[in-house]
């Protein structure tokens, strides 16, 4: 869900890659939505169908069809379409190292991130006023509780988060998926040094133990997310949450959760010019509120419940 009346300050010149697969309805409204930035540059990624998947070719070519023959502004495009079916791991950190291959930095959108028009020059904005400081790694377009109390427009959280986001090709360089360094005790360490705080860390630690074969497997982000808590990264986050994901559906691979918190964030314009924060620093309030999304408590998964069966 967004709310939207922003008027871009010039037009958008930072370059974006939009992630897409089979589902055209959620694909439908993101493109729309980059459709209106109008962006210079446009680089459209898939994975190939499934072959056990009956039907799935045609979903898969129908999106695609669908971006291409719907690129109604003056724009580079170029594609990266596989015919055979790499999975969610392979096919989006190569897409992305294909992006970054190209670009020197760039905006990142999935098929289910839907973004309110402000993301695209907030990402835009901050890739150039951060592009030489070497302590921030990525600008995320969601802010998952909604609203952050800080007077700024943005702070700087080692969370951070990947539905909506950007980087540089200098950030993204770092990026390995080796699962076998990922828990050894000496990172491991290190991460809790760099979070300081016992709860966050256990729920990190968590996620790592207890999803071993995804991240061998289908997943990506967990260690990209890894690799910028072992360095001390930060990420930039929106006071306003830009971003509501619109892909918790059933079948969802990853978000198939239909009740939860999460799903469908309301999302809020940033007025401009920005209110840029003086300083640097980590927002811990925030890291901390959101560790109960990756290791909920007792009292957390009951209240999770209830919403759920209400909203059933």
């Amino acid at each position: 869900m967004t709310t939207d009346n922003f008027m871009p300050p010039q037009a958008l010149n930072t370059a974006v890659l939009f992630l897409v697969f089979n589902r055209l309805d959620t694909t439908q409204q993101v493109f729309e939505a980059i459709r209106q930035a109008k962006p210079s540059r446009l680089y459209i990624a898939a994975d190939g169908a499934r072959e056990t998947k009956a039907g799935e070719a045609e979903k898969v070519r129908g999106v695609r069809d669908f971006i291409l023959q719907n690129i109604d502004w003056e724009c580079d495009v170029k594609t990266f379409f596989r015919e055979q079916n790499y999975g969610c791991k392979i096919a989006i950190i190569e897409a992305i190292d294909w992006f970054f291959g190209n670009e020197e930095m760039g905006i990142i959108l999935e098929d289910d991130c839907l973004p309110n028009q402000s993301f695209f020059w907030f990402c835009e904005e901050l890739l150039e006023k951060y592009s030489e400081n070497t302590s921030i790694s990525a600008i995320s377009g969601t802010n998952i509780n909604g609203i952050s109390n800080t007077e700024f427009d943005y702070f700087y959280s080692l969370m951070g988060g990947n539905w909506g986001w950007a980087t540089w090709r200098s950030s993204w360089n770092n990026f390995h998926s080796d699962i076998t360094s990922f828990l050894s005790y000496e990172n491991l360490a290190i991460i809790e040094s760099n979070l300081n705080n016992k709860r966050l860390f256990s729920a990190v630690k968590s996620i790592y133990k207890n999803n071993i074969g995804s991240m061998e497997n289908d997943v990506w982000d967990f260690q990209w997310l890894f690799i910028r808590l072992l360095n001390n990264k930060l990420t930039v986050v929106p006071k306003r949450n830009l971003i509501s994901n619109i892909g918790f559906i059933a079948d969802s691979t990853h978000t198939s959760d239909t009740g939860s918190p999460l799903s469908n964030l309301k999302s809020y314009p940033i007025e401009w010019p920005m209110n840029c924060p003086t300083n640097v620093g980590v927002n811990s309030e925030y890291d901390q509120s959101n560790s109960k999304y990756f290791s909920p408590s007792i009292v957390d998964r009951i209240i999770s419940k209830l919403k759920r069966f209400f909203h059933d």
